[in-house]
């Protein structure tokens, strides 16, 4: 998949330089993250195999014809979860820039760079390396012990409602819902005819454009980030948790599941592509998991996280480029290996 959230390369023109406010009062110190939820832990239930190291980079650079002041720019990193481990390896951050992470709702880690003052002519670049410890999913054992949860947990709640471009109550996706999985076995296989469905009745088609959930049901076609999206409305209909999962130029859901002993666990499924429910052979890190993210000054909910960038004052438009790259060599062709899919 080709489209982005951001450009590698991309100029940012003076306009865009009021986009995203977000508040200055930021501290010198790197904060200590807060405690993830309990149902973002690694659980037993999850297979694993064939770990794979890889190393990127990420950051901005900023180039400023001009006096530049109150700057403040975001970029994301990858987190932990069950299936990656991430060590911040390195950073390079130039004396005077102040940097601060924090956790958006338990899914994105973002990191605050602040910076009072940039000179003319100057030339500034912030990045960080990280290293991807990525394992492979395994369909679990016992798949017919697995429910769908009587009840929802609070912190799993936004991944039971409308997400931007996941139209969960709309009536046509509501009607669609309907009926899907009334005669599997278990609700193991509840959720695999929803997979099926959805593969069956959704052609694939690359789209420049993000088409959304009710549009790909109405069309009848869609690319990952429409197969995506409408499994995610279905299950939601249905009573069981699901979400997004971003990894460098492609998009699947995981949903939600529990044990006899009423322990949760997120399984994938490969929506777009070669078929493989409930286990995930992938190697790209994963960027980002979710499709609704409240972001501290934008009233507006986020289906990504983005890259933001932000001048108070400036006498010229500075140019300003985001970058995620791959510092190991990619064991997976990609066209686009520096970001998600998003249109």
């Amino acid at each position: 998949m080709n489209r982005t959230v951001f450009l590698p390369m991309l100029t940012l023109a003076a306009m865009l330089l009021l986009l995203h406010p977000f508040s200055t009062g930021l501290s010198a110190q790197m904060a200590t993250f807060p405690p993830r939820p309990t149902h973002q832990r690694s659980l037993d239930n999850i297979g694993l195999a064939n770990s794979h190291k890889q190393q990127w980079e990420i950051g901005m650079t900023i180039k400023s014809p001009g006096v530049l002041t109150g700057v403040v720019g975001t970029v994301t990193l990858p987190l932990d979860w069950p299936e990656q481990k991430v060590t911040i390896i390195k950073q390079e951050v130039p004396a005077g820039i102040k940097v601060q992470p924090r956790i958006i709702g338990s899914d994105v880690k973002q990191m605050l760079i602040t910076i009072a003052r940039v000179n003319p002519t100057q030339e500034l670049r912030i990045s960080f390396t990280v290293e991807v410890e990525r394992w492979s999913i395994t369909t679990p054992q016992r798949t017919h012990e697995l429910k769908i949860p009587a009840v929802v947990a609070p912190e799993l709640r936004k991944y039971m409602g409308i997400s931007p471009s996941i139209e969960t109550t709309n009536p046509l996706i509501v009607k669609a819902s309907t009926g899907i999985g009334t005669t599997a076995e278990n609700d193991w296989q509840h959720v695999e005819m929803i997979y099926d469905w959805v593969r069956k009745n959704i052609r694939y088609e690359f789209d420049k454009e993000l088409q959304g959930a009710l549009t790909a049901l109405r069309s009848g076609k869609g690319d990952c980030e429409e197969l995506t999206s409408l499994f995610i409305a279905i299950c939601r209909n249905q009573g069981i948790p699901a979400r997004s999962v971003w990894i460098p130029g492609h998009c699947y859901p995981e949903f939600y599941l529990v044990d006899r002993a009423g322990n949760g666990y997120w399984f994938p499924a490969q929506v777009a592509g070669t078929r493989s429910f409930g286990s995930m052979p992938e190697r790209r890190p994963v960027l980002q998991k979710g499709d609704n993210f409240r972001i501290p000054g934008n009233p507006r909910p986020q289906r990504y996280v983005a890259e933001t960038f932000k001048a108070t004052r400036y006498s010229q438009p500075p140019t300003v480029q985001f970058f995620r790259r791959q510092v190991t060599a990619p064991t997976v062709k990609s066209d686009d290996p520096f970001a998600p899919v998003l249109k």
